[in-house]
């Protein structure tokens, strides 16, 4: 990133950022996640340093043992899924992407998990380059 950014830029930005955002070491140990108010999955305090595999079902464990082996051993760096969720009684189509994070020579120091309610987006309809409300 060209630039400098203080800890109070960076979590402004994290904050702002329409994407719930929750951050795994190099452990899979959940170390951060932002605060949005509208969340689309709550997240208690309890879980911070523990292991995400507590946070997922038991038939999505095979899928985060291979996204995790893979991602830290540099076979992937991203995956993204969707799926239909109810939300206060109305479906909502949920977009979930994952990102290794790397440092200095690619050494792996965690995974980021970006989730978003991406069903305004589908009904969007030709263009709109004006700020009218």
């Amino acid at each position: 990133m060209n630039g400098k950014l203080t800890r109070e830029i960076v979590d402004a930005i994290l904050e702002t950022l329409p994407v719930e955002i929750t951050v795994l070491d190099e452990n899979d140990r959940i170390i951060a996640w932002n605060t949005r108010r509208a969340r689309i999955f709550s997240r208690p305090a309890e879980v911070l340093g523990k292991d995400v595999r507590v946070c997922h079902s038991v038939k999505s464990l095979d899928l985060v043992e291979r996204l995790l082996r893979e991602m830290k051993s540099g076979e992937r760096e991203t995956a993204r899924f969707w799926y239909d969720q109810m939300v206060e009684g109305r479906s909502q189509k949920i977009l979930v992407d994952y990102f290794a994070i790397r440092g200095e020579k690619s050494r792996y120091l965690g995974c980021i998990e970006a989730l978003q309610n991406v069903e305004p987006f589908q009904a969007l309809k030709g263009e709109k380059r004006t700020l009218d409300d």
